[in-house]
């Protein structure tokens, strides 16, 4: 291909190993991510940071932190939300208009302008912009990369890859955990190495990533939306083989994706993040709900708990009662074990579904917060250092540990994945922008809130999260289909049903898929497209005729068809 550069590594690598190489990419943006996250935990605990620099806050008789200003500290971490609210809005909108590549490119840059700024910070305001600055770049990478890795990956193991990414978002928050926790030793901890080696040491991969990606091929489902056909039917050939059988199934792919684009284009007349929000415009593709599904599938993600775990561990353990001098080292020793925890969910997600994924990590995380609220309490009716304070405590942790586990294996990686799945083709990357809106609301609003909470209600905040994981389960059931299995053209179907509900959407799939047997040609696993006497793929010439994701008005059509033949046989008989 002329207009793909000789350097990228889509000439040089195919199938799996172009997949993984694409993933590794990806997963490198998330793993920042998971850094960024993870590395406020410690920042908030350097003496220099938070009672010489931005002074909310002064150091107990135990060397423990006393915050002065919950307002403050909570406005500092929060504010970054606000940015990458923003910079997905922006990233969403240039990753439709101009492609993946340029996107993830972008959203590095300008994340490594805000780290530098945060590096460099002399005082509360100056850090506020600079966060404000780098929550932009995040946003903009966490709008366009689940994209770009699941519009190349297969439709049977698109939740693998996803969530092997995951991992590395969590290995992110173990090592800005390790790093922080080892620079807290240098000059006793009183120095501003202490908190700013960590932030800069983020810069370190962004430029790895900046540098990289640019080798790597772009999305085929998004040169296809924008006319270049020959380009993506190449990069399709590379990621699913060019010989045989696996011809055959790039050839099905790639016309799927054609028809889809084609029939989104006659379905939706506007295509703004306002028209998206109210589903103004939208027909049958229904894109108001898919927002408001994406946006409180994120919400919820932060509400169930892992944002004040994530953040404020050191807190949380103290509220449990265990002391300061050890708090240290169990909040590090958590962070690893919630990494470990993701490889379940690379060997479950596409076995057991999104929806049940979701049920369990709900049904445990619930729980298991109810019992540390219990613990905690318990432990602190008891005198301090007293046997039964001391047992009563370490129920507490495990429990807190038992939560974190269980959330990775089930919660950190499918409301990352769903948004970036539902979405139309012409407005994909503008779709899993609107999911990184409900993240930086959810976000934002809990971590301003957050010690606040523990302030007032102490260990009784774990029960707030608790009942944020019951709601959950009947939230999924009756409202997000599943995408387990299907092809990204498929969902256009899925979401085809004029109600909100569940059953009614599977309903409505299974009879449009009957209906539009052009569109799912992808979707059948083992299935070839290939000429019987040539063995080469059959390439349509141009999109599938009548097609609609109208399921009535295709059996009005059917029945007015099969009449008209009726009158034609009678005639000529």
């Amino acid at each position: 291909m002329d207009r793909i550069p000789r350097s990228n590594v889509v000439h040089k690598l195919e199938k799996r190993s172009l997949l993984i190489a694409i993933n590794c990419v990806a997963a490198l943006s998330i793993f920042f991510f998971g850094y960024d996250q993870g590395m406020m935990g410690g920042v908030n605990n350097a003496k220099d940071y938070y009672q010489d620099t931005m002074k909310f806050g002064h150091e107990a008789p135990d060397g423990s932190p006393v915050i002065d200003d919950t307002l403050l500290q909570g406005g500092i971490v929060s504010i970054y939300y606000v940015g990458t609210l923003v910079g997905c809005l922006v990233g969403g909108w240039f990753g439709d208009k101009f492609g993946r590549i340029k996107t993830i490119a972008l959203g590095a840059a300008w994340a490594i302008l805000g780290a530098s700024l945060q590096t460099s910070a002399q005082n509360s305001n100056w850090m506020i912009l600079a966060r404000l600055v780098n929550g932009w770049g995040t946003g903009i990478l966490n709008a366009i990369v689940p994209v770009w890795a699941t519009e190349t990956a297969e439709h049977t193991s698109r939740g693998q890859f996803i969530a092997i990414e995951f991992s590395l978002n969590i290995f992110g928050v173990v090592v800005a955990y390790w790093l922080e926790y080892g620079c807290s030793f240098y000059m006793d901890g009183k120095s501003s190495f202490v908190w700013r080696f960590p932030i800069a040491f983020q810069i370190a991969p962004l430029l790895f990533l900046f540098g990289i990606v640019w080798i790597f091929p772009e999305s085929p489902r998004w040169l296809v939306k924008v006319g270049r056909e020959e380009e993506a039917r190449y990069i399709l050939g590379r990621l699913r083989g060019e010989t045989g059988e696996d011809m055959g199934k790039a050839e099905a792919e790639f016309q799927d994706v054609r028809n889809i684009a084609e029939l989104e284009r006659k379905t939706a007349s506007r295509q703004s993040y306002i028209a998206m929000l109210f589903g103004l415009g939208s027909g049958k593709l229904h894109t108001g709900r898919r927002v408001q599904l994406v946006i409180w599938l994120q919400i919820m993600q932060e509400w169930i708990g892992i944002a004040g775990v994530t953040i404020y561990a050191p807190t949380i353990f103290r509220t449990a009662g265990i002391g300061n001098s050890d708090v240290a080292w169990i909040s590090g020793l958590n962070t690893i074990t919630y990494m470990m925890s993701t490889l379940i969910c690379v060997f479950t997600l596409d076995r057991i579904g999104r929806r049940w994924t979701l049920y369990w990590g709900s049904v445990v995380q619930g729980i298991s917060l109810f019992l540390a609220g219990g613990l905690s309490r318990a432990g602190q009716n008891h005198p301090l250092g007293s046997a039964e304070a001391k047992s009563l405590s370490s129920g507490a942790v495990a429990m807190i540990f038992l939560f974190t586990a269980t959330f990775g294996a089930t919660w950190l990686t499918v409301p990352w994945l769903y948004p970036a799945e539902i979405f139309p083709l012409e407005v994909r990357a503008k779709g899993n922008a609107w999911g990184v809106v409900g993240w930086s609301m959810g976000n934002g609003w809990l971590t301003l809130l957050c010690p606040v909470m523990f302030k007032a209600l102490h260990e009784k905040t774990y029960y707030v999260f608790a009942a944020a994981n019951a709601i959950t389960i009947p939230m999924v059931w009756a409202l997000y289909p599943e995408s387990n299995q299907r092809t990204l053209e498929e969902m256009n179907l899925l979401f085809a049903a004029d109600s909100i509900w569940n059953w009614e959407a599977e309903k409505n799939f299974k009879i449009l898929k009957e209906q539009n047997p052009e569109l799912v040609q992808a979707a059948q696993r083992g299935h070839s497209v290939l000429d019987p006497e040539t063995g080469l793929p059959v390439r349509s010439g141009s999109v599938a005729r009548n097609m609609s994701l109208d399921a009535n008005a295709l059996s009005q059509r059917h029945v007015d068809d099969g009449a008209f033949e009726e009158k034609q046989t009678f005639k000529h008989g």
